[in-house]
């Protein structure tokens, strides 16, 4: 008896220490497409485990479809077409049974429903459960949704996750084959149905991982930051206005480290830069919303990505990738729980391919303060003033934006004059800026001073207490990039903030009264139009080698809108074709515009957009090589 008394203590022990078993879901491949079983079910339906005994099965699930339109057998063909012409997981293989009400039989019945399947119909009485492919849990008869897997063949997630129901995350435990790549989950689209309170029911989005997700470990670009920090335990507002418009978030995309802009070949030491899809597949994809804008020049499946911009962190990546993007008016949305550059000119913004998609996002992520022009006529500004743009069409880049001026001038039926702003300046400076001062020389600083100072007090300081806090006094590993720029910043005094706050409320204050004028009519909105050119399809290879990183001084065009918080948007153009220094072959490289109006006329740019694009003027691009799509080089 006494032997035996460790082994009954120790089974004891053992039985009152319960594992805790938890699925994350499963992937399995259907007709050689990969697919990830979801571990949350959509409901119950209640079916004899022998009755779909001939469809396939694994580890006791069984493809099945869910269909709840009211339709006859007879309808099922055609409905079945149209989800395959819109949905990428649905497919046939789903079809061996169909779960639908109002059938009048209490058993199972077998049919043909013309697209050459025989199928089992049975009875549904759960209305909860939305149309579309479901896997049976046979045992249980709970029904679980289906992803589909893509391999994020351009580097462009940091994380894929897996949106739960209560809306927080967790990482997606999927894997597809390919080399070094995440594996992305996308949910059936046939599950949505976009709503007045549900407007981005169904659209699949792209995080720029420096936002806050609940559950989700944030990297901004730097490993030491993710190994530092435990998982949020927010969401972003931002990002939550989304989620609660019916948004699915599918996973957080790549930032250059603390957004701040950085080059492939040399720049990003932590994390591998994302892959632009664009051309020969080596160009820079820009940053610092690299991963958003490539994913959204790559992806075919993903819908909307979500960027910031503080000096041009979305403008880069949409206009090196062709795609629809934007830095809106300052202040839009509040930027909790986000992480910060510069608060006096951190944005939130879109990248996307589509118009129409583009106009309700904005409407969903800025509420009140965006004026949606849907379903109105604009009453377009009777200016329209050209920066820095080219006069005669002698290159390839240049015959591509003088042919959309003159379509522009045309469907605006206003001329276009030059805006030269450092002659402006000179001529009718504002009576509070230093006499005789260029705006070149006035403004040189004001930018690197705004990021340095700002990032540094609200975000190196605590971070690098943190880490040697928790590593015996260590400090964390930084790119070259923000490095160079915090010690740009160290190098000056608190009193250059002062002076760089104030320079921009002087250029912002100009701008809006001499130039870019808010009007109270709502049509109109601006009191002009401004553009342009931002990229002119120039190749900027990775594999070249750069200059060592400094403060991103001097003044620019695109400085114009984060001084004076007006909204500045890229349109793609269209592309030149021109001998890549990588393939030795012709490859398409992407031009774009960027048009400004006043502060708060967002709405007027994408309407013009809208416009433009029905106008043919525009043509929206497509995921691929080139903006009419093709097979990604890389």
């Amino acid at each position: 008896m006494v032997v035996l008394r460790p082994a009954v203590c120790l089974l004891g022990a053992i039985a009152s220490a319960a594992a805790q078993l938890v699925s994350t879901g499963m992937s399995v491949t259907l007709d050689n497409v990969d697919l990830f079983i979801s571990p949350y079910s959509s409901g119950n339906v209640t079916i004899k485990r022998k009755a779909l005994s001939s469809l396939p099965i694994i580890n006791g699930f069984r493809p099945v479809t869910v269909v709840q339109e009211a339709v006859a057998q007879s309808e099922l063909s055609a409905l079945f077409s149209d989800w395959v012409s819109k949905d990428d997981v649905f497919s046939d293989a789903f079809l061996g049974a169909i779960l639908m009400p109002g059938t009048k039989t209490c058993g199972v019945t077998e049919a043909t429903i013309g697209l050459n399947t025989s199928t089992f119909i049975v009875p549904l009485k759960n209305k909860d459960v939305p149309s579309g492919p479901y896997f049976l849990e046979m045992a249980t008869g709970q029904l679980f949704p289906v992803y589909r897997l893509y391999s994020d063949i351009t580097d462009s997630f940091s994380q894929p996750l897996l949106q739960k129901p209560d809306g927080t995350f967790q990482p997606l435990s999927a894997h597809v084959s390919g080399a070094s790549a995440m594996t992305v989950g996308v949910p059936s689209r046939i599950y949505y149905t976009p709503t007045e309170d549900k407007p981005l029911a169904g659209v699949r989005v792209g995080i720029k991982d420096i936002y806050a997700l609940a559950g989700v470990k944030q990297t901004n670009g730097n490993r030491a930051w993710y190994r530092l920090y435990p998982e949020n335990t927010v969401t972003a507002v931002s990002v939550q206005r989304l989620i609660d418009a019916g948004a699915v978030i599918v996973g957080a995309q790549k930032p250059s480290q603390f957004a701040n802009g950085e080059s492939a070949t040399a720049d990003w030491v932590d994390f591998g830069s994302p892959w632009n899809p664009r051309g020969d597949g080596y160009q820079d994809p820009s940053s610092s919303s690299s991963g958003a804008g490539a994913s959204i020049g790559a992806y075919e499946w993903l819908d909307l990505a979500l960027g910031s911009d503080t000096g041009g962190s979305i403008r880069g990546p949409a206009g090196v990738q062709g795609i629809f993007g934007s830095r809106p008016s300052h202040g839009l949305v509040p930027l909790d729980n986000v992480m910060p550059l510069s608060p006096a000119l951190d944005t939130a913004g879109f990248l996307v391919r589509d118009v129409a998609l583009w106009d309700t996002a904005n409407q969903v992520l800025y509420g009140s303060n965006y004026t949606s022009f849907a379903g109105k006529k604009a009453k377009y500004p009777p200016k329209l003033y050209t920066m820095g743009y080219p006069a005669a069409a002698n290159s390839d880049a240049n015959a591509i934006f003088v042919d959309f001026l003159g379509k522009l001038t045309e469907f605006l039926g206003t001329p276009a004059t030059p805006l030269v702003l450092a002659d402006e300046w000179a001529a009718n400076p504002p009576a509070d800026a230093p006499g005789d001062v260029a705006i070149s020389s006035m403004y040189y600083l004001t930018y690197a001073i705004l990021i340095a100072k700002q990032q540094v007090a609200l975000l190196r300081d605590s971070f690098y207490a943190d880490y040697a806090a928790a590593y015996d006094g260590r400090l964390p590993f930084i790119n070259p990039v923000p490095l160079s720029r915090w010690a740009f910043g160290d190098s000056y005094p608190d009193s250059a903030l002062t002076d760089a706050l104030r320079n921009k409320t002087i250029l912002m204050d100009w701008i809006s009264t001499n130039y870019l004028t808010p009007v109270e009519d709502e049509a109109q909105c601006s009191s002009s139009i401004v553009i342009y050119p931002g990229n002119s399809g120039r190749q900027n290879p990775r594999n070249q080698y750069n200059a060592k990183p400094g403060a991103p001084v001097g003044f620019g065009t695109s400085r114009i809108s984060p001084f004076t918080e007006v909204p500045d948007f890229v349109f793609p153009l269209g592309e030149i074709s021109a001998k890549s220094g990588i393939t030795g072959h012709a490859e398409q490289f992407p031009v774009a515009v960027n048009v400004m109006a006043a502060k708060g006329c967002d709405g007027l740019i994408v309407k013009l957009a809208q416009d433009l694009v029905e106008a043919g003027i525009l043509t929206p691009p497509k995921a691929g090589r080139t903006l009419t799509g093709g097979e990604i080089l890389i």
